[in-house]
C-alpha cells in the first residue's frame, strides 16, 4: 500500500507543517506543501491527497477565516483529529548579524502582530516588509530574492532554509497556541474515546428574532457545553451569515447527537464537520438528565407509554 499523502498550509517550514509532523503517521507519509488553505483542502477533494493539515485558529489572532469558510463550502470534508501547537518565533538571518545591523525584516503581519512588543524594544527603527506567510519569508531571505536582512519563522524554518537564529522565542505572547486540524473526505468518525469535540456549521433558515437563541437552546436543554461559536457570512447577500460551532462531545453520544438533529429541525441546513479526541483530553461534565443511560431509560419509558404498557 503507498504511503497516505498529507497536504499542508505551505511552502516548507510553517508552523503548519511542524505540527503535521507531531502525527506518528506522517512520518511515514508523503508530505505535499500547498501555497494556501484552499488548495491544501482542495487537494483532498480531488483526490490528490489523503489528507490536509490546515490552521483553525490562533489564541492570539483568532480563527483563521479562509478555513472556517472552506469547510463551510464546496464539497464536504471532515475533522479526524486535531492538534494543539505552541508557537514560538525566532528571528533569522542568512548568517550571523548584529541586531543593530538589521534594517528590514520580513515576516507574515500575524507574526509581526505577534512580535511587536519584542520589536519595538530590540528592534525599534527596523522596518517591516510583509511576506505571504513567515516561511516564504526565511525561503526569499535564503534564495537571496529577499528585499530584507532578516525574517520572523517558525524555528523549523531556520533549519529548512540554513539559515542563522539571531533571536529565540521573541513572540510577545509566550503561550501563544495555535489549533490545527487534520481533515479528510467524509466517512464514519473516529470511535468516541470520552474526551471528544464535534464540529458542524449551521446555517439560519432565515434573519428573525431569536434565531440565534433556537440554535443555542438545542444545545442548552441537552447540557451541552459550546467550546467555539462564531458568526461567518455566507457570501450570498449582507445579513446573511452561517454559525461555525465546536461543542463538547461525539455525535454518538445521545445529547449530542439530538442536538443536531434539534438544529436540523430548526436550520436551514447544518454541516457535520466531524467528531474526534480533543487534543487536550479533557472530559467533558455530564449534567444529570443528559447521559446516556438516561436518555436510553425515558426512550424505553415513551415506548411503553405508547404501547399501552405503563
Amino acid at each position: 500500500m503507498p504511503p497516505a499523502r498529507y497536504a499542508y498550509l505551505g511552502p516548507e517550514g510553517t508552523f503548519t507543517e511542524a505540527a503535521l509532523r507531531t502525527l506518528p503517521a506522517a512520518a511515514h507519509g508523503e508530505l505535499l506543501p500547498m501555497p494556501s488553505v484552499p488548495e491544501a483542502l482542495d487537494a483532498v477533494r480531488a483526490g490528490d491527497a489523503d489528507f490536509a493539515m490546515v490552521p483553525l485558529e490562533n489564541s492570539v489572532e483568532g480563527s483563521v477565516a479562509a478555513t472556517l469558510d472552506e469547510l463551510a463550502a464546496g464539497e464536504p470534508l471532515m475533522v479526524t483529529r486535531e492538534v494543539l501547537f505552541p508557537v514560538s518565533f525566532t528571528l533569522m538571518a542568512r548568517g550571523p548579524m548584529d541586531l543593530a545591523d538589521v534594517r528590514r525584516i520580513g515576516t507574515h503581519p500575524h507574526a509581526e502582530a505577534q512580535c511587536r512588543r519584542w520589536l519595538a524594544e530590540n528592534l525599534p527603527h527596523a522596518q517591516f516588509v510583509s511576506a505571504p506567510s513567515t516561511a516564504a519569508a526565511a525561503a526569499a531571505l535564503a534564495d537571496g530574492s529577499a528585499h530584507y536582512d532578516a525574517a520572523i519563522a517558525a524555528p523549523i524554518a531556520a533549519e529548512r532554509y540554513r539559515l542563522a537564529a539571531l533571536a529565540d522565542k521573541i513572540g510577545d505572547n509566550p503561550d501563544a497556541v495555535t489549533r490545527f486540524v487534520l481533515v479528510s473526505r467524509p466517512g464514519p468518525p473516529p470511535t468516541p474515546t470520552g474526551a471528544d469535540k464535534t464540529s458542524l456549521v449551521a446555517f439560519i433558515a432565515d434573519d428573525h428574532p431569536g434565531a440565534l437563541l433556537e440554535v443555542l437552546q438545542e444545545f442548552a436543554v441537552r447540557g451541552v457545553n459550546l467550546t467555539r461559536i462564531e458568526s461567518r457570512p455566507t457570501g450570498e447577500s449582507l445579513g446573511r451569515y452561517c454559525f461555525s460551532i465546536d461543542c463538547e462531545g461525539h455525535i454518538d453520544e445521545a445529547r449530542v447527537g439530538e442536538a443536531l438533529m434539534g438544529l436540523r429541525r430548526v436550520c436551514a441546513d447544518v454541516r457535520f464537520l466531524g467528531s474526534y479526541p480533543r487534543a487536550d483530553g479533557v472530559r467533558p461534565k455530564i449534567r444529570r438528565g443528559t447521559s446516556d443511560p438516561e436518555f436510553r431509560d425515558a426512550m424505553a419509558w415513551l415506548a411503553r407509554i405508547r404501547e399501552g404498557r405503563v
